[in-house]
């Protein structure tokens, strides 16, 4: 039977842990020798010799004990006191009239054999202590021959995965909606399966593959897919493993990792979190000495190195590619992006139906609503969308997953955990009446997001929601679209107007959308005949976070000066669109009003029933069945 090949601790060093008992055991050794050679004294009293001389006099000492170089004498008890004993060192050249005077006082002399003592249990202690100290001096060094198992080089080794076939328990069927960046890697299997057909005329496969892509998108995942299709060693780390507070050890950790995936080839190297170590060099603040540019430079020379790295292919995965060095991406490196998208429907629908298939789902077509209803969720936002929903059903004592559990998990995920709120009457009214304004909006609206709810429970930061789920992906946004957009937006607003005569804070995050959006469709899009088609923003956005770096502005005062008139005229004109809208359909949105302020929570179906009841206003179809589908699973029935 094969045995298991070792396991390497988690610290990365090779010392056993049966290790930790010698050194214990060494301790307690010299604990106990020095019990035995430094005995605890009695408890006495120290005079001088002339003091202990006058108490022999007095006649009051009762015995004596003889040692090699001291004496202990004991006086005799007065009434009602106890005994006391008193010490005194002899000189070192004797004293002949000590016996006589202990012998015509008629002490009871006692004296004890010297210990026959060698040198060897005198140094015995500083033996022990010398060699526990070579010993720790052996581990922070690595031995004599500065071998792995030693602290340093623990530090060298660093904590990446050491060479394991893989069970392939990961393959690219358990990796979903990425099939273009599943196709670009899957070139590399067949490279590591048999690198000598490449070899053999004279083709060489990339060596570097860069996985790029907003977190959650798998990059991890597909590298671990990777390993199991090709089954070979992976060695698996991340960036910031390299960097410590001593010089040298992150270079020293890279060569290390290198040289055990070249003894393991054909191998994986996956480098996580690149940006944390690759960073474009000459920013740091020790310049060229500093830490994390020496690593770097050791990665570029075994990326690049001047020996043949034979079959062996590094992975890294990042979502700051934008900081990267330009030497890490020249050809030859990291020559190859392969880039991670967030899933769009049907991606989403199978990523899904992965992470779904040992949960016991009441409906399986309940997927396609939350495929439809999850735009810019990643694959973990997925997985953790159906836990929150498996951990509902949990605690309502249901055996199946039903709807319900997914729209509360839906809305968890995406809003916040309902909060419990003590709102005054007046506050409920406005915010039920600012939540209809957007509802009644974007109901009618042609080209708005189908609706899919309201509410006004308040949840994480939002006091309440108008949900709507796109018919379909959009991947560029054409005006009609946005300016609809900034309608809906503004509802909120110009309902409380409309219906209170007055506006509130509510509308700050409503605002802040609008205005971003009508900035972008100034600044960016050139959509105002104004201004026409030039870029006039003041930041860049990330290439995957969607954050905002500023930058000093390029244009003048005066353009600036057009830009926001250009964004006010735009934003103006949506909120009288809104409000136009509002008047149109005051009775009916009274109605939706008062309904919301009496259920808190109204779907779709009820929506309709208060704007309309007829159904006049042709809707978009609201759900597509996508054609994955996966079998329900169902506990079996309970005994009686």
């Amino acid at each position: 039977m094969p045995q298991e090949p070792p396991q390497t601790p988690r610290n990365g060093s090779n010392w056993p842990e049966w290790g930790n008992y010698i050194v214990f055991t060494i301790v307690l050794a010299f604990v106990l020798i020095a019990n035995v050679f430094i005995q605890p004294r009695e408890s006495e009293t120290t005079l001088s010799y002339s003091a202990m001389k006058e108490i022999v006099r007095e006649g009051n000492v009762q015995s004596a004990i003889l040692r090699e170089h001291d004496i202990i004498v004991e006086t005799e008890a007065a009434d009602g006191e106890d005994t006391r004993t008193f010490r005194a060192v002899i000189p070192s050249l004797g004293d002949p009239e000590l016996m006589k005077l202990l012998e015509d006082q008629g002490v009871d002399v006692t004296a004890t054999e010297p210990r026959d003592v060698s040198i060897l249990t005198y140094m015995l202690p500083w033996i022990l202590i010398l060699g526990v100290y070579l010993w720790l001096q052996r581990r922070m060094m690595g031995g004599v021959a500065g071998g792995p198992g030693g602290m340093a080089g623990g530090l060298l080794s660093g904590r990446f995965s050491r060479p394991a076939k893989s069970t392939k328990t990961l393959t690219f069927e358990d990796v979903a909606g990425q099939d273009q960046a599943k196709r670009e890697v899957a070139e590399l299997v067949e490279f590591l399966r048999d690198p000598g057909r490449f070899n053999s005329v004279g083709a060489e496969v990339p060596h570097g593959v860069l996985l790029v892509g907003p977190p959650g998108t798998g990059k991890t995942l597909m590298a671990k897919a990777l390993a199991g299709e090709a089954d070979v060693p992976f060695f698996s780390t991340s960036g910031s493993e390299f960097i410590e507070i001593f010089v040298g050890v992150g270079a020293g950790r890279v060569r290390s990792l290198f040289e055990e995936a070249r003894k393991a080839a054909p191998s994986i190297i996956f480098i996580d979190e690149l940006d944390s170590v690759g960073r474009t060099r000459g920013t740091g603040l020790g310049g060229g000495n500093d830490e994390r540019e020496q690593t770097l430079n050791q990665i570029l020379a075994e990326l690049d190195g001047f020996s043949e790295r034979e079959a062996v292919v590094v992975l890294a995965a990042t979502n700051r590619p934008d900081v990267l060095d330009p030497a890490l991406l020249r050809p030859g490196r990291f020559d190859r992006h392969v880039t991670l998208n967030l899933p769009d429907k049907k991606a989403r629908r199978a990523i899904l139906d992965i992470h779904a298939r040992k949960l016991p789902l009441e409906d399986t077509g309940d997927l396609d609503q939350m495929a439809s209803g999850t735009p810019g969720f990643s694959g973990a936002d997925l997985k953790n969308l159906l836990n929150e929903a498996a951990i509902s059903a949990a605690r309502r004592n249901a055996d199946l997953i039903s709807r319900r559990d997914l729209d509360e998990a839906r809305d968890k995920v995406m809003m916040g955990t309902v909060r419990t709120l003590a709102i005054r009457p007046e506050e409920r009214h406005r915010l039920a009446v600012h939540e209809a304004g957007h509802t009644a909006v974007c109901f009618f609206t042609p080209e708005a997001d189908p609706l899919y709810k309201v509410t006004i429970i308040p949840r994480g930061h939002a006091l309440g929601g108008t949900h709507s789920l796109p018919e379909s992906e959009r991947h560029t946004l054409d005006e009609s679209y946005l300016r609809d957009q900034l309608v809906t937006l503004l509802g909120g607003r110009a309902a409380e107007r409309l219906f209170l005569g007055t506006v509130s804070s509510g509308a700050d995050d409503d605002i802040r959308r609008a205005t971003s959006i009508a900035r972008a469709m100034v600044a960016r899009w050139g959509m105002t005949k104004e201004l026409g088609p030039i870029d006039l923003r003041e930041s860049d956005e990330h290439p995957f976070l969607g954050r905002s770096i500023a930058q000093p502005r390029s244009h003048s005062d005066k353009i600036a000066a057009e830009v926001d008139h250009a964004v006010i005229g735009i934003l103006n004109e949506a909120e009288a669109r809104a409000t136009a809208t509002l008047k149109d359909h005051r009775s009916e949105i009274e109605e939706l009003i008062s309904s919301l302020e009496a259920k808190e929570t109204l779907d779709f179906d009820e929506i309709q029933l208060c704007l309309d009841p007829e159904r006049k206003i042709k809707q978009p179809q609201r759900v597509t069945h996508s054609v994955t589908k996966i079998p329900a699973v169902r506990h079996a029935e309970k005994p009686n």
